[in-house]
């Protein structure tokens, strides 16, 4: 199975396993094949027989990979069950998606603040992110955006300033932001990026995930303050790292 809301990938994904498989052990049916996203803290993947069935548990940072990638990953995981090489090609494919600036980023963020899924509090020690998303709800939504739980970090985060988890129905802004020395219309403007992510679901595309359609940057920069916000920020990052690294 594909937890979530991945499931309806499952039988594109079990497919390029069950390919593998045939490859590998041509003579013999194809078990049966159970595919899991799994909540590593890195990029972990494993595969195991069991009692004449396959468990495949994939790391939730991997749950928007392409099909030809999983493909890949499939060669690499049944190749290792089977002992045998892995096809050319197949890590190489797998490799370069892994490295990638945006997964390298997720596995570096996860790690670093594994609870953060932990719900904090929306009243911070400057901003209160119930009342702002109110304000803003009203201002560009008119009011029809379904509020979902919103909390500051647990601690001061610089690579990632905001987050929605639509799996969590959570909307996550980072403690940094919640300082005197931070503009309101900034801490307004990351709120009002994350609650487009409610107002614009992610899109499949030829198995492809998008965050920022078109609509989606279109809908951004209505927000009044948008080029300042990001100058601000853009100029304030080094003291948002800095601040961070404190103990």
């Amino acid at each position: 199975m594909i937890n979530g809301v991945y499931g309806d990938r499952v039988g594109e994904i079990r497919s390029v396993y069950e390919k593998a498989f045939r490859r590998y052990d041509p003579h013999n049916p194809v078990p049966d094949i159970n595919i899991e996203f799994y909540p590593y803290v890195g990029i972990n993947h494993t595969i195991r027989r069991r009692n004449g069935r396959i468990y495949v548990r994939i790391s939730q940072i991997c749950n928007e990979m392409p099909l030809p990638v999983h493909e890949g990953l499939a060669y690499i995981l049944v190749s290792k069950l089977f002992g045998k090489r892995v096809p050319a090609g197949a890590r190489e494919i797998y490799s370069r998606y892994v490295t990638t600036h945006e997964i390298r980023e997720k596995a570096t963020e996860n790690k670093r603040t594994r609870g953060r899924k932990v719900i904090t509090t929306s009243a911070g020690e400057v901003y209160d992110l119930e009342a702002m998303f109110d304000r803003l709800n009203r201002e560009y939504f008119r009011g029809e955006l379904e509020k979902p739980t919103l909390t500051w970090s647990a601690r001061k985060t610089y690579r990632v300033l905001g987050h929605h988890d639509a799996t969590h129905n959570t909307i996550v802004m980072s403690r940094s932001l919640d300082d005197r020395s931070v503009p309101r219309f900034v801490v307004e403007y990351v709120l009002f990026h994350e609650m487009l992510h409610v107002a614009h679901p992610a899109q499949h595309v030829n198995g492809r995930r998008y965050h920022h359609t078109p609509a989606f940057r279109r809908d951004e920069r209505k927000f009044a303050y948008f080029q300042e916000a990001e100058a601000w920020i853009e100029r304030n990052v080094r003291r948002f790292k800095r601040n961070a690294r404190k103990k």
